[in-house]
């Protein structure tokens, strides 16, 4: 009989383990139960989007969406060695900046016509439509892609940057 009895106690008290807790009105200690996850710090997870992107948007018409971190705009005025592109419906040059051995930035440029390489290999997909085209930039010097280089004169999007040392 007394195996029985202590059968079912620790019977009774796995149920309560695995119930989550004491029985009711049971008394128990808040800090015992509080789980360890809400004190620690949450995961980083990155999503690649761009930082700042819709203050961007607004202060720049420039739609840039998501990249690596290594090609980023800057102002034309702070450096050399940018990538420069030139788009219809922006006043001035747009550059961007590669950091690293490599990088990518999508983005949406309308009406880009030229792009003028820095140091890295680069390459940029544009679009008109449905259809896609990739354009390698020369090294340091003027590239023109877009309705620059297309029989028809169509109007391409640039979409997406990349670059390797």
């Amino acid at each position: 009989m007394r195996t029985l009895c202590a059968a079912a106690a620790a019977s009774a008290l796995a149920w309560i383990t695995l119930a989550g807790g004491a029985p009711t009105g049971a008394s128990t200690n808040a800090e015992a139960v509080t789980p360890v996850a809400d004190e620690a710090p949450g995961y980083a997870i990155e999503d690649f989007n761009y930082p700042g992107a819709d203050r961007i948007l607004a202060e720049q018409n420039l739609v840039l969406k998501r990249g690596d971190g290594h090609i980023t705009l800057v102002d034309c005025a702070s450096g050399t060695g940018f990538i420069e592109v030139l788009a219809r419906q922006h006043a001035e040059k747009i550059c961007f900046k590669v950091v690293g051995n490599s990088g990518w930035l999508t983005l949406e440029i309308p009406a880009v016509h030229a792009v003028r390489g820095n140091d890295y290999t680069t390459q940029v997909d544009m679009t008109v439509g449905t259809e896609e085209k990739s354009f390698d930039i020369a090294k340091n010097t003027w590239t023109g892609v877009g309705e620059s280089a297309d029989e028809q004169g169509r109007e391409y999007m640039l979409v997406e940057i990349r670059s390797t040392k």
